[in-house]
């Protein structure tokens, strides 16, 4: 599925984006999932259809922006947007405490980008700055703050969809990708929109029940689970919070396992075996609200 996907963003067409996908900064997130380390968690709690890595993220991301625009610079920054995703991405935010943002781990990203000499090669060779690409934040189509639609947010809902909450179907992914847009928003910014209301209301309708998800019980609780067996395997000198951005996410659960205590490895039992009737509520603060409020046919949907 996520073969076909690709296909549909032309990933042929966009063929100046090939030589960057083997620079050294972007090849480190293949090994970091876009499920925040659950693939390894119980299988009562996860099923996901197929792996996704941030790196696919990354990848259909620029593809989506490209196909949209057709500008370099926009698709540069959408690639490489997530390259300080950490191992296990957002449950280190909750490991930080950062439940309502989820964004503390951002600021890595320019020294990650600026440390990766064969990517400034290829930029160099394209006469792209790499400040250009730096602040993704900057190109309202790559990333826009909520409750408007960006190339970030649309290719996570529908990932999250095929692949999560298995409520996105091939022909749905089709229309979808077929009545997308750019639009001029109130703001006078560019804006990702769609140019039909029933595709629009199908999307709002995936979205909801992805927030449903993320706001679950079981997630919430399997999150901090994994953020709690991170924070004590970094303060037992287990491994280093450095770790999470040059070792692969299956590697540092081996070696948390290898060398925790019984606390941990407790912990760990939970993580790998706990079934759906253990999970317990947790009162944790307010967790990142995933709503979206598109453009339709150069309208703002009200709702």
């Amino acid at each position: 599925m996520l073969d076909y996907y690709k296909e549909l963003l032309d990933i042929d067409k966009c063929e100046f984006i090939k030589k960057y996908l083997s620079v050294p900064s972007l090849n480190r997130i293949r090994e970091i999932g876009y499920f925040c380390g659950m693939d390894y968690a119980s299988k009562d709690i996860y099923d996901f259809k197929e792996y996704v890595s941030r790196f696919d993220h990354s990848l259909t991301t620029a593809l989506l922006t490209y196909k949209l625009t057709g500008n370099k610079i926009y698709t540069l920054a959408a690639l490489f947007h997530d390259i300080s995703t950490p191992c296990f991405s957002h449950v280190i935010d909750y490991m930080n405490k950062d439940y309502a943002n989820q964004e503390s781990t951002e600021e890595y990203t320019e020294r990650l980008l600026k440390e990766d000499k064969e990517l400034l090669k290829l930029l160099k060779e394209d006469n792209i700055d790499i400040e250009d690409i730096i602040d993704f934040k900057r190109y309202s189509i790559v990333d826009n703050k909520r409750p408007k639609l960006c190339a970030d947010r649309l290719d996570g809902i529908i990932l999250t969809s095929l692949f999560w909450t298995k409520d996105l179907d091939e022909d749905l992914l089709k229309d979808i990708l077929n009545n997308i847009d750019i639009f001029i928003n109130e703001d006078d910014d560019e804006e990702i929109g769609f140019t039909d209301k029933d595709i629009a209301d199908k999307v709002l309708i995936i979205n909801e029940n992805i927030d449903i998800f993320c706001h679950s019980k079981e997630d919430n609780y399997m999150m901090e689970l994994l953020a709690n067996i991170t924070k004590k395997s970094i303060e037992l000198d287990i491994i280093k919070y450095e770790d999470l951005y040059s070792i692969s996410e299956i590697k540092l659960l081996d070696i948390i396992k290898e060398k925790s205590n019984s606390e941990i490895s407790n912990l760990l039992n939970k993580f790998y075996n706990i079934k759906l009737d253990e999970i317990e509520e947790l009162d944790l603060p307010y967790i990142k609200k995933r709503d979206i409020n598109p453009i339709v046919c150069g309208k703002r949907v009200n709702r």
